[in-house]
């Protein structure tokens, strides 16, 4: 599950960090997947969530703390708004991302973006706002 961090053209590992842990444990599929999103966007993309350890206070209170797309490197939340948002939404299910998560009020608009595989529990390709 380690990434080549020398091959990521737009993010760094620090950028993807548990900010519970300091730990980072990132996919290197979901990396390549989201490079190649900010590749087709153009503008810079901030990240404000990337890894999640299990014991990371969103993923051991409010979530199984297995199955999160946070925790298996997959996932990532970008601060992101208004017309911007609209943009990068429609280039991510483009590029194939299988979750969105969309958050576009309040002070922290973002979009959550994840590569977790469907299953019957959880299928995929799907879309949510919070």
């Amino acid at each position: 599950m380690s990434v080549d961090w020398g091959n990521s053209k737009y993010f760094k590992a620090s950028e993807f960090t548990c900010s519970h842990t300091g730990t980072e444990k990132m996919d290197q599929n979901f990396i390549n997947k989201l490079n190649n999103l900010r590749e087709i966007y153009g503008k810079p993309m901030t990240v404000s969530s990337g890894y999640r350890d299990s014991t990371h206070p969103v993923e051991a209170i409010k979530k199984d703390p297995t199955s999160g797309a946070h925790v298996s490197g997959k996932a990532a939340d970008i601060l992101i708004e208004r017309k911007n948002a609209y943009e990068l939404l429609s280039l991510a299910f483009d590029v194939g991302f299988t979750g969105i998560g969309v958050n576009q009020k309040g002070g922290a608009r973002f979009l959550h973006l994840d590569t977790i595989e469907g299953s019957p529990a959880r299928p995929r390709p799907t879309i949510w706002s919070y």
